[in-house]
């Protein structure tokens, strides 16, 4: 009875005290906008990803074949216009979702976010003359990715040219866009400017800062006098601030942000305690019967894709190691690790209720599991079985992400498998499949013995519980037939 008081105390603590400040947090305007907004570059990051696979088919005599075709060229083309880009998605994305929400033409904003994004970032790129030259240098390679010339004899030759004509040569080239800023560099940046766009242009909207023409004037052509003023005091002040972060401090806004913000934050989300972390709070909020997949995957993911982005390149370029930066918490780590099979990584659970289970309630929840589960889906589980506020089962529900996710990390770290490709595998692609797409064979394994894990963890807690329901069941059972038997001796 006692014990019963203090876990009731403890959740009234849970559900008064913690549970609203958070979702107050999860559903204001900016981080609705950002959950929704950023929805908009998943079909291009995955459909990016299956170009990313083919341009860099990990069969040697394939990619042979490929790269000196000229497919991987193509198939590196399609990666840069979709998942390369990013960023792009996301300015456009949150900023189109938050005055979507406010109820005003969304479409105008987005475009403007867009604007806004490319105008405070530099518009030029190093000359590949700079990163060519040197004993560090790439050197010069032909169309089939051989190098041809080295850093070193790049140099060499450039040293004989007239002074002038070689500041020329190394001089950045203007007028362009920088791909880096629109790809994971640059997340951040638009997820900021992106929720910052959106708040400027509704606030000027709700004000009457519009122009208003007369009802014969198509709604078309209307809406867009509607957007002028909004979109152009947005960009007007950005293109002050602009030139305020140039004059003074030689930089961008962009750079700036990477810097002071991202940078410190990608490491925090990449450390084995921010991966901790995240494993433990996803089943913690389900716990207590708020959805806590979709809560961490709004906080984390404005990190956690900028990682896999950093890991698609790092890939492209063949220098896939932790050694040369790459990440080992990305979004895949969160969706195809601490969330495989579902939040609380519960297929060791399906195993028992399907196989090993006695009573009626936990067979019944087992079959309808079974499948939802193979697609990473465990709702039945989480509200059927019960998940939510069941402490018979809460140790193993808590327990398993978090060492999955502790052994996943170091097992990545300590180069037994390699770091995570960058490739985004939709959620609900079904474990082991999604460890061969993000990480190889190796990963397929490791992914197989995770499964193991969730098992060997679910397994005596199920026991205990499945023992408890058969009891609950076969008492009521009993007096079910005691009653009737009651009933048929007194007629």
């Amino acid at each position: 009875m006692e014990n019963s008081s203090s876990n009731s105390a403890f959740s009234n603590f849970i559900n008064n005290k913690i549970l609203p400040p958070v979702m107050k947090f999860v559903n204001t305007k900016p981080v609705k906008a950002l959950q929704d907004g950023m929805v908009y570059a998943l079909p291009f990051i995955i459909i990016g990803s299956v170009f990313l696979i083919l341009s860099n088919i990990p069969i040697p005599a394939v990619a042979a074949v490929l790269k000196a075709s000229g497919w991987s060229a193509f198939f590196n083309q399609a990666y840069t216009a979709t998942f390369a880009i990013m960023s792009v998605w996301a300015a456009v994305g949150i900023a189109y979702v938050y005055v979507r929400n406010e109820g005003y033409e969304a479409l105008p904003a987005g475009l403007t976010s867009l604007a806004t994004f490319l105008l405070l970032q530099t518009l030029s790129i190093a000359s590949p003359l700079a990163g060519a030259m040197g004993k560090a240098g790439t050197g010069i390679t032909n169309a089939a990715g051989n190098v041809v010339m080295s850093g070193t004899a790049v140099s060499s030759n450039i040293d004989k040219l007239p002074k002038a004509l070689q500041g020329f040569l190394t001089t950045p080239v203007s007028g362009v866009i920088n791909l880096t800023w629109l790809g994971g560099q640059g997340m951040v940046a638009a997820i900021i400017i992106g929720i910052l766009v959106g708040w400027a242009y509704s606030a000027m909207i709700r004000a009457g800062w519009k122009i208003t023409l007369p009802e014969q004037v198509p709604a078309s052509v209307a809406g867009q006098f509607t957007a002028m003023i909004p979109a152009g005091v947005i960009i007007t002040v950005s293109m002050f601030i602009y030139a305020a972060i140039d004059f003074f401090g030689k930089t961008d806004l962009l750079q700036l942000i990477y810097k002071l913000l991202q940078t410190p934050l990608q490491g925090l989300s990449d450390s084995l305690g921010g991966a901790l972390v995240i494993a433990f709070l996803v089943p913690f909020f389900w716990f207590f019967g708020v959805h806590g997949g979709l809560i961490m995957g709004a906080i984390t993911s404005g990190l956690l894709i900028p990682n896999t982005a950093d890991n698609a390149a790092l890939y492209k370029a063949g220098k896939l190691t932790v050694a040369n930066g790459a990440h080992i918490v990305t979004n895949e780590f969160y969706n195809n690790f601490i969330n495989l099979t579902g939040s609380g990584i519960t297929i060791g659970l399906v195993i028992f209720t399907v196989f090993a289970a006695h009573s009626v309630q936990m067979k019944t929840i087992g079959k309808i599991e079974l499948v939802p589960a193979l697609f990473n889906i465990n709702e039945p589980f989480l509200f059927g079985l019960p998940l939510v506020m069941n402490p018979f089962l809460a140790i193993p529900f808590f327990l398993t992400p978090v060492l999955v996710a502790l052994s996943t990390y170091l097992v990545i770290y300590f180069g037994i498998v390699p770091p995570l490709n960058g490739v985004a595998a939709p959620w609900t692609t079904p474990a082991i499949i999604s460890g061969f797409l993000i990480g190889g064979w190796k990963m397929c394994i490791w992914q197989t013995i995770t499964l193991v894990m969730s098992t060997a963890i679910y397994f005596p807690f199920a026991k205990k519980y499945d023992k408890i329901l058969k009891g609950q069941e076969d008492a009521k059972a009993a007096a079910e037939a005691a009653a009737g038997n009651a009933a048929t001796e007194k007629a």
